[in-house]
């Protein structure tokens, strides 16, 4: 009798080793690193389709949006960014979000044109869809849900189950806001940089629920100087 309890046993707490189970009984930092990993290849998968507008002249869509800002702020001084020139013709795809967004365009402009210079010539660009130009592109979206949505959503959970909630609840939450499927849609498949604003607001909750308000006024600050948005990303 005795042996076969211990037989009984044994099978029902294998039966408890699934991958959820290994999962969201594992620390914090284990749990957000897989689900961390598995939604990083979830946006690797819809980045490989088509965004919308691809091919469709004569705007492109939101991805030549994000790439003619690229063109403007890296060949135009900054005080022509939002000025309707010659050079800087606001009817196609003019500039019309916050200095921030500006100045990440300049960014990841900067590293397109280290790359694949033709992708943010100024004038000659306008319309360009090569393949390795939209991989790199595509690479500006990824690495900026890396620095900015990723780590932000880590130390929201951190704070905000400090003490509270069972270990599965906090995997749940991890998982439905790292793969909150219009977020990755949105920022992966039709073309944006959403995840920056909304990084920097979920850092400003965080940074309130730890009581640090000056921390919280300067990330939402910078989420409003990226993109008006970020009221509507608050609610």
């Amino acid at each position: 009798m005795g042996s076969t309890g211990k037989k009984v046993m044994k099978k029902e707490d294998g039966d408890d080793c699934d991958g959820w189970w290994w999962l969201v009984h594992k620390n914090i930092g284990a749990s957000f690193l897989c689900i961390a990993v598995f939604a990083f290849l979830v946006r690797v998968a819809v980045s490989f389709h088509p965004y919308s507008g691809a091919g469709n002249p004569p705007k492109y869509g939101d991805y030549e949006a994000q790439r003619h800002w690229m063109e403007i702020t890296l060949n135009l001084p900054a005080k022509e960014w939002y000025r309707n020139s010659t050079t800087n013709d606001l009817n196609y795809w003019g500039l019309d979000y916050p200095p921030l967004t500006a100045y990440q365009s300049y960014v990841h402009g900067l590293f397109l044109r280290i790359f694949h210079p033709e992708s943010v010539s100024l004038f000659t660009s306008r319309g360009h869809e090569s393949y390795f130009g939209k991989l790199l592109m595509r690479w500006t979206v990824l690495s900026s849900d890396i620095l900015f949505l990723f780590p932000a959503v880590f130390c929201f959970v951190i704070v905000y189950y400090t003490g509270r909630g069972r270990r599965s609840d906090i995997a749940w939450l991890i998982a439905m806001i790292l793969l909150n499927p219009c977020l990755i849609l949105i920022d992966h498949g039709h073309f944006q940089y959403n995840c920056i604003s909304l990084g920097l607001t979920i850092g400003a909750v965080a940074a309130i629920l730890s009581d640090k308000e000056l921390v919280a006024c300067v990330l939402f600050s910078l989420a409003l100087n990226h993109k008006q948005g970020a009221f509507m990303e608050l609610h």
